[in-house]
């Protein structure tokens, strides 16, 4: 079983930045070879799917509704996942969470799968 924790979550400014985390000390993504991602949803509305990436081979895809705004990345220890969040917008305020593997993730859509954590608040002010 994988249990993932995020964090980083919080209150920021519309233009501010934050950087959430995600982990399981005991699972190594890449020696799994799962595919991780993040979703987010917000109060009233359906799940999101918004980023993910499979550490083997370091391809990433994004909601249009992110990109070029956040990133997803890995640590050197390979059982962290980052999400850089950039020019954050009131529309980003939602529960955040990781999940792995994934159901889907490719340029059509991200889909989380069997294992989510339980999530941070991210709060964009205006």
């Amino acid at each position: 079983e994988v249990l993932l924790v995020e964090s980083g979550g919080g209150l920021v400014q519309a233009g501010g930045s934050l950087r959430l985390s995600c982990a399981d000390p005991r699972f190594f993504f890449d020696e799994a070879d799962y595919v991780i991602g993040w979703f987010r949803q917000a109060p009233g509305k359906e799940p999101e799917g918004i980023a993910c990436f499979s550490p083997s081979d370091g391809i990433a895809y994004y909601a249009e509704s992110v990109k070029g705004r956040f990133t997803i990345s890995s640590g050197s220890a390979k059982n962290t996942v980052y999400l850089q969040m950039n020019r954050l917008k009131p529309e980003d305020t939602a529960v955040y969470h990781c999940a792995t593997p994934m159901d889907e993730c490719s340029v059509y859509a991200i889909s989380p799968g069997r294992y989510w954590g339980k999530g941070v608040q991210v709060t964009v002010s205006t």
